[in-house]
């Protein structure tokens, strides 16, 4: 069988929005949310949400690199592979959700992380004369 080949690097750049920075459960998880079909400039986004809704997010979080699927589900921007549940309500607060075999669904508490120039982390180094 024929491997597939990996997209050109422009098709993916131009579809990919900057990754976001937030913090789950006390360790830090990188939100990237990719374009799809319905970002279509030319279709109008129903929910005007303050945040671009793509196609799939890709979350890193501890040592886990989950793809998720944009939901149909009405209302805000979420996604899921029917395990993972990350949503977009409020872009500052997500939730994100584990699906246990058991019981209820696990949620974890996820804050955006506050930006290195906000908290000074990204200051000049000062130059001796």
């Amino acid at each position: 069988l024929p491997l597939p080949l990996p997209l050109p690097a422009p098709a993916l750049a131009a579809n990919a929005l900057p990754p976001r920075a937030y913090v789950c459960d006390g360790d830090p998880l990188i939100a990237e949310l990719a374009r799809g079909p319905m970002d279509d400039p030319a279709i109008p986004d129903p929910s005007a949400a303050p945040v671009p809704v793509g196609g799939w997010v890709v979350l890193r979080w501890r040592e886990l690199s989950l793809q998720l699927p944009r939901t149909n589900n009405a209302g805000e921007a979420s996604f899921s592979d029917g395990k993972w549940w990350w949503s977009l309500e409020d872009p500052a607060r997500p939730r994100f959700r584990l699906r246990q075999a058991l019981g209820d669904p696990r949620e974890f508490a996820c804050l955006e992380a506050p930006t290195p120039q906000a908290t000074g982390a990204m200051k000049e180094p000062r130059r001796e004369s």
